[in-house]
């Protein structure tokens, strides 16, 4: 068994217990992320390294990233008043740089999903950028909620896979032939 199928299928195999489990742990609206993340982060781990029990790195990497949300969820709202003063000159200094890089990110992000086939780019889409639950998507598209998970999870891995190969690349400006995909598109 290759790894993508060895990580994947164990991903599919124990996406509803990673969700009940990490349930447990975060809000009912983060469950989701955390869970796709974990797939994301247990595959590229094991293409760096050769993981023997994939449903135990799943199941831990989605606990830690689980605590890790929450820990940072906690600091964002027991930070103390002293540094506000501080930010605004910081965002000052930043913005445009910011704002560049974000603009860059956004259209590697469009090429990225035009990549995707037909049906997963407007679940993937639909999930992402519009904030559908596979609920929605799935009586939309007419699609089973099984089959809309399986395309949202196959859009990040792809999508992901795209962007970081292309940013490694330094190719983040797009090529002269290519031309960004507007979010609308997904409609039709």
């Amino acid at each position: 068994m290759t790894k993508k199928v060895k990580v994947t299928s164990t991903f599919v195999d124990i996406s509803k217990q990673l969700k009940r489990f990490v349930s447990r742990i975060v809000q009912p609206d983060d469950v989701e992320d955390i869970v796709q993340e974990t797939f994301i982060k247990s595959y590229e781990a094991d293409l760096k390294q050769d993981i023997q029990f994939t449903r135990s790195y799943m199941l831990k990497t989605a606990k830690h990233l689980a605590l890790n949300h929450i820990a940072k969820w906690d600091n964002k709202f027991n930070d103390s008043l002293e540094h506000d003063n501080e930010l605004p000159v910081l965002l000052k200094s930043m913005q445009l740089e910011d704002e560049y890089t974000s603009k860059e990110r956004f259209l590697l992000f469009c090429r990225a999903t035009e990549q995707l086939s037909s049906s997963i780019r407007k679940c993937f889409i639909l999930k992402k950028v519009y904030g559908m639950s596979q609920k929605e998507i799935a009586e939309q598209m007419q699609l089973s909620q099984s089959t809309v998970e399986k395309h949202i999870a196959k859009g990040l891995l792809q999508t992901t896979l795209y962007m970081r190969e292309h940013e490694h690349n330094g190719e983040m400006r797009p090529k002269a032939q290519a031309h960004p995909i507007s979010v609308g598109r997904v409609a039709e």
